[in-house]
């Protein structure tokens, strides 16, 4: 008999896989990850499994206002699982739509600042000079000031809407990209691959995008994700105050504020319904932000 050997190769994991396996040996960040993937369907598909569209004013009655969780509609035909609000407003309605809102605005807000500081960064450490001193003087002035008072003036200065608290989340959110990305961008313009590529007379554009960015990227990744969290939160709390977003299209930080007037009539969960989701979302953002930071940053692994 000759005897058959076989030769067993290790399979290889790709970086990706790598990345998934790691993040999800975690069970708090896996919790979190279900937790902010159920919100954000949600969000998606409010308009589909809400009982009632909240942005409607022709469908609200000011006869259900302030009903208790469970109770029926003036006209007996719905059941408000949630209670109801001033305006009548079905709360579970209300919650899905102004999570929807919350999340396109911390997401989108967090994307465009990224963008914008990690491009400004970059072309900060890499030409240095001139350049790099009026970026960065620039972004030290606006960290100077406190991120709320920034946003409030910009939008006392525009007025409310989805689009303009965008704006505001991101002119206050862009320096610190732009700082991160300037200091990642110095330590790797030492690096032999840099002075390579400059080498060949590559072009710095190229060498910047090509080059650069993909090692800058990891520690921007994890502030972006930190920072989604920062900007519902600011979100929330401009709202609040009543300078994000117009009544008719109300977020979760409005809804919040909308019944801070009757928490102590023993009329709770107009506030404390939007709080919980509010506090959901922060908290399961938070969760799958901080375990990015542990698997993309090997020194925090634990062997």
């Amino acid at each position: 008999m000759t005897a058959m050997t076989e030769t067993i190769t290790p399979k290889i994991e790709t970086p990706l896989q790598r990345f998934l396996r790691d993040f999800f040996a975690s069970r708090i960040a896996s919790l979190g990850s279900l937790v902010l993937l159920l919100l954000v369907l949600l969000a998606i598909f409010a308009p589909l499994i809400s009982p009632q569209n909240p942005y409607d004013l022709m469908a609200l009655d000011v006869m259900d206002s302030r009903l208790e969780p469970g109770k029926l509609s003036a006209d007996g035909k719905h059941s408000f699982l949630l209670g109801t609000d001033e305006q009548g407003r079905d709360m579970l309605s209300a919650i899905f739509y102004g999570l929807r809102i919350s999340l396109i605005v911390g997401f989108s807000s967090t994307v465009i600042a990224l963008a914008i500081g990690l491009s400004l960064g970059l072309l900060a450490g890499y030409l240095g000079g001139r350049v790099e001193a009026i970026i960065m003087r620039i972004a030290d002035i606006q960290l100077s000031f406190p991120a709320i008072l920034i946003a409030m003036i910009l939008l006392a200065l525009t007025g409310q809407g989805v689009g303009k608290i965008i704006i505001a989340l991101v002119l206050v959110q862009w320096a610190y990209y732009a700082r991160t990305a300037r200091s990642a961008a110095l330590v790797e313009r030492q690096k032999e691959y840099i002075e390579a590529a400059v080498g060949l007379g590559l072009s710095p554009a190229r060498i910047i995008w090509r080059h650069l960015l993909p090692n800058c990227l990891p520690p921007l990744i994890v502030i972006a994700a930190l920072q989604v969290a920062s900007a519902i939160s600011l979100e929330a709390t401009l709202s609040f105050l009543g300078l994000g977003l117009p009544v008719t299209e109300p977020s979760l930080g409005l809804l919040i504020a909308n019944g801070y007037q009757y928490l102590l009539s023993g009329k709770y969960w107009i506030s404390f319904y939007p709080g919980l989701a509010l506090l959901l979302t922060v908290v399961s953002i938070n969760l799958v932000a901080d375990h990015f930071r542990d698997v993309l940053n090997p020194r925090l692994q634990t062997q």
